[in-house]
């Protein structure tokens, strides 16, 4: 509560609490937002016939019909829903492997903490990016296939993060102290070491959702990402590609085609940004007494 109280009192901090509680409302009352009717998939955008001319925003689609006769409401309601399916399970996934891996080796040491961290360093070699496409074009298309890619190439960063607290939080003298009592190394490293280096990885953790769901609508954005027709911004946004020029004489003939995916996109991670921000400055040790 007093992290929350903070995080409000915060100008910065209420606003991407308020995004993000937006967006977690939007996506609880999608089925009544958005209802899906008749359709088998709800997470399959509704379509109002085959066009590749898209439609205006009208009574029937409050933001208009993409090529294809997608219609963005639909999308912008059930992508919400994606975006926290990608954001959170690869960030639970991957935080708690790296969190594990970077974690218990740290405190091990020796060859361990060497051996893991070559291994760790041999994924930080690869692009971000770079590793995530390769993998969606190897393993397929698919939802899942893009949050296991991000998963594989994710839990990087979490292990250096938490090594780096756990090799100064096991030197303290508390830490000391519980192994001159006889406490086990498992004991000591779940009831000392780990709750008093954990919080860099809930800050990193906030920051990470958005980046996460970016990166899983680009890859939707170029193609590689979930089956076309899946209610997923990025993919809203390459249904819009065709139309990002306008027409002749009228550049922004399709303005709605590109511009509420966009807006989806950027205040979802827009949220996350300024909350990770906020909770950073919140959880630093040098601002606890102020």
């Amino acid at each position: 509560m007093v992290v929350l109280k903070k995080i409000i009192k915060n100008p910065m901090g209420f606003i991407g609490l308020t995004l993000v509680l937006f967006w977690v409302i939007i996506a609880i009352f999608a089925p009544l937002l958005a209802p899906p009717g008749d359709v088998r998939d709800p997470y399959m955008i509704k379509r109002a016939g085959y066009s590749s001319l898209p439609q205006p925003p009208s009574s029937e689609a409050p933001m208009g019909l993409s090529g294809g006769g997608y219609d963005i409401y639909y999308g912008i309601i059930w992508g919400s829903r994606t975006a926290f399916r990608i954001g959170l399970i690869v960030v639970l996934i991957s935080g708690l492997i790296g969190t594990l891996v970077g974690g218990v080796s740290a405190y091990i040491g020796g060859l361990m903490d060497e051996i893991v961290m070559r291994i760790v360093d041999l994924f930080m070699s690869f692009p971000f990016l770079i590793g995530v496409i390769i993998m969606t074009v190897v393993l397929g298309k698919g939802l899942n296939i893009v949050i296991l890619a991000l998963i594989i190439f994710g839990w990087r960063g979490y292990a250096r993060v938490i090594r780096s607290e756990v090799l100064s939080v096991k030197e303290r003298d508390y830490v000391t102290a519980a192994k001159a009592l006889g406490l086990s190394r498992r004991r000591i490293l779940i009831k000392h070491v780990f709750p008093n280096s954990i919080f860099p990885i809930f800050v990193l953790a906030s920051l990470n959702i958005g980046r996460m769901v970016l990166l899983a609508s680009s890859l939707s954005f170029i193609g590689v990402g979930s089956e076309p027709g899946f209610a997923d911004w990025g993919q809203m946004i390459n249904f819009a590609r065709p139309w990002l020029t306008g027409v002749v004489g009228d550049p922004f003939a399709f303005w709605f085609t590109y511009l509420y995916p966009s807006l989806a996109i950027c205040s979802f991670i827009l949220g996350w940004t300024l909350l990770g921000d906020t909770l950073r400055d919140v959880l630093d040790p040098q601002l606890k007494g102020t």
